[in-house]
């Protein structure tokens, strides 16, 4: 980046500002302008994630679907629908030409062989073999294309005892798999028996996080292309990408032989680390080492609780634990989230030892609303001519040099056709005509 004098002087936060602004994106250049990504990812929002990552870096991605399109666009509350489309699929559909290919002829999977020649990335969401037995997979195309970037993604991998069933991917199934459902919810005896229960998390997280991992290792590979010449072949299970998340939990299973148990809004490594409610909703709050504690227990003005557990030792004992949120929670609903922030913040200034975490708990809305987003340009709202007004979340990175961005919002089913395979291709009106005919398109 050039020196820039004029902002030399300023604040940190402002220089950082001005030098990541989004709202400056279009001034700058795209990390992956240039390269091509062919999307085939069905019912699978880890493979739209990956390629939602991958274009707002730049990349030129073609979205393909089968003819009538893609299941993911019913995947939405209460069957809701935007011109046919459900709000997850418009969420992930962003900077994406939208084809159409029936890969069960032999048409279409010419059709892709050709595309795939002249991509950067192919994206795939099928059971393991299944593009394989077609001729399409991974095998066969980079004989055409060594330099194919090829990213598998499915809850089970490419190869094991459940990838050789065919079984297709589920999110919730790969969060149950990966051991993170487990640990998740209330304890057993910490609350009513039905309540005591392994709980998925609210969001699609084994999906999420196997397209964030899957775009990951697409950059990385892209890399070593850039070094070598060479693609490769990309295996992501989003089981084991969730996996990842597991902290030090294999490890303490390996060193102790103990399953951690589900502890709610306990914690076996550090407390007070948790969620109490308020008398507006709810707040975290964190003091588990000692000068935190001491911290903490000086604002509530109990010191009766710092001396009945002086130590992080007996404040980690599970029957401790419950006295302690007690107390938190009997005490934190006499004040709002953001009265709470302010004892908190007042005790920083005028003391200044000992920080305590806490932060209110945003609904959905709550979040939408909130100020900060805003300014940082987190959402946007965006007038679609498809889809009309649509509020995005936008790229969570800040850059200076190529920030990413979002261009468009949706496509309808096969809306590109035309374009992209006249572009890239040289498929006229006539043949394209005759391929929607014949159920290829």
């Amino acid at each position: 980046m050039q020196k820039d004098e004029s902002t030399d002087k300023l604040k940190w936060e402002a220089w950082a500002e001005r030098h990541t602004d989004p709202a400056d994106v279009r001034k700058k250049d795209e990390a992956l302008d240039g390269t091509i990504v062919l999307d085939l990812s069905q019912g699978n929002f880890a493979g739209l994630f990956c390629s939602s990552t991958l274009g707002e870096f730049g990349a030129k991605v073609i979205r393909v679907e089968p003819p009538g399109g893609d299941v993911a666009r019913k995947y939405s509350p209460f069957g809701l629908k935007v011109r046919d489309t459900g709000f997850a699929y418009i969420a992930e559909a962003r900077n994406k030409y939208h084809v159409t290919l029936n890969l069960e002829t032999e048409r279409g999977r010419t059709l892709l062989s050709s595309l795939a020649r002249k991509a950067d990335f192919l994206v795939e969401t099928f059971p393991a073999d299944h593009l394989d037995r077609l001729g399409v997979g991974y095998r066969q195309l980079s004989r055409e294309n060594p330099g194919l970037i090829y990213v598998a993604i499915n809850t089970f991998g490419l190869y094991g005892e459940e990838a050789s069933k065919g079984r297709r991917s589920s999110d919730v199934v790969a969060q149950a798999l990966s051991g993170l459902v487990n640990i998740t919810g209330q304890p057993e005896n910490g609350g009513p028996s039905e309540h005591a229960v392994p709980t998925k998390h609210g969001n699609w997280m084994a999906w999420y996080s196997g397209g964030g991992f899957a775009s990951f290792a697409a950059l990385s590979a892209l890399h070593f292309r850039h070094r070598t010449g060479k693609g490769q072949l990309i295996d992501v299970s989003e089981a084991e990408s969730l996996m990842r998340f597991l902290d030090y939990n294999c490890l303490w299973y390996h060193a102790l032989g103990k399953n951690r148990e589900r502890v709610g809004n306990f914690d076996p490594a550090v407390f007070p680390y948790t969620y109490v409610r308020t008398k507006d909703g709810y707040t975290f709050l964190a003091g588990f080492s000692d000068i935190n504690w001491f911290a903490l227990t000086s604002i509530m003005g109990n010191e009766d609780l710092r001396a009945k557990f002086p130590s992080i030792f007996e404040r980690l004992k599970l029957e401790n634990e419950k006295q302690i949120f007690e107390a938190l929670e009997t005490w934190a609903k006499e004040f709002t989230s953001d009265e709470i922030l302010s004892r908190v913040q007042e005790y920083d200034r005028t003391v200044g030892k000992g920080v305590v975490a806490t932060g209110r708990v945003n609904t959905p809305e709550d979040t939408v609303n909130e100020e900060n987003w805003w300014k940082r340009k987190v959402f946007k709202k965006i007038i679609d001519p498809y889809y009309g007004e649509i509020l995005l979340q936008m790229p969570p990175w800040k850059m200076s040099e190529t920030p990413p961005r979002v261009k468009t919002v949706c496509r309808p089913v096969g809306a590109d056709n035309d374009y992209i395979f006249s572009k890239y291709l040289g498929i006229g009106p006539s043949e394209l005509s005759s391929l929607k005919e014949e159920g290829v398109l």
